[in-house]
């Protein structure tokens, strides 16, 4: 949905639009009348499509958010792959956490309201988990291939679970108001926290 590279033919580029435009629709539905409160039909209905183009594009409500998720945490890997490799592991991370902060707060109130939706959710609140796992595992290879170490070196295991904890934590927070805090600042207060812990 977001952070997408260019497709290389004109089809693919009206399939990719179309399937954003039904996904926007559909998370603008979400999060005004959460995730019991809005069914395919009306997302359908709003988007001036089927339920059989909705179900052409995604394979249930639940695969919109996965994809922003999935679309967020390829960005958060990308940005700290581009980190210079002799940046401490935690530092790294938290750099990529916070350049996906602009994201999230270009549209606070609809970025908040997805996030208490998901966390609200047991079986969104499951998928994220899920994904957060998938994501702990790809930020830790990334920092053992840039410290030539095992890919499953356990302190940077524990350094990526650390890191995405401190987003679980702060997330749900920064949504509790709406987003109108400063998730920034919110972040980088966390992280300093968990470097206390730590010396």
């Amino acid at each position: 949905m977001i952070w997408k590279t260019e497709p290389p033919n004109m089809a693919e580029r009206k399939r990719r639009a179309v399937r954003e435009e039904l996904g926007e629709v559909a998370l603008r539905l979400l999060a005004e009348h959460g995730f019991e409160g809005t069914t395919i039909d009306q997302i359908a209905h709003a988007a001036g499509c089927s339920r059989r183009t909705f179900f052409r594009y995604y394979k249930s409500k639940e695969d919109v958010i996965l994809e922003v998720l999935n679309d967020l945490g390829d960005f958060v890997l990308d940005v700290l792959r581009s980190r210079p490799a002799d940046e401490p592991p935690l530092d790294a991370l938290r750099a990529a956490l916070q350049a996906a902060v602009p994201v999230m707060t270009g549209n606070a109130r609809k970025s908040a309201a997805l996030i208490r939706l998901i966390f609200a959710s047991p079986a969104l609140r499951a998928r994220y988990l899920h994904r957060q796992l998938d994501l702990e595992a790809a930020l830790a290879a990334e920092l053992a291939a840039r410290q030539g170490a095992p890919a499953d070196d356990l302190a940077l295991r524990l350094t990526a679970a650390a890191a995405l904890k401190v987003q679980d934590l702060v997330l749900p927070r920064w949504a509790e108001d709406d987003g109108r805090a400063d998730l920034s600042a919110l972040l980088d207060d966390a992280f300093a926290l968990l470097k206390n812990q730590r010396a």
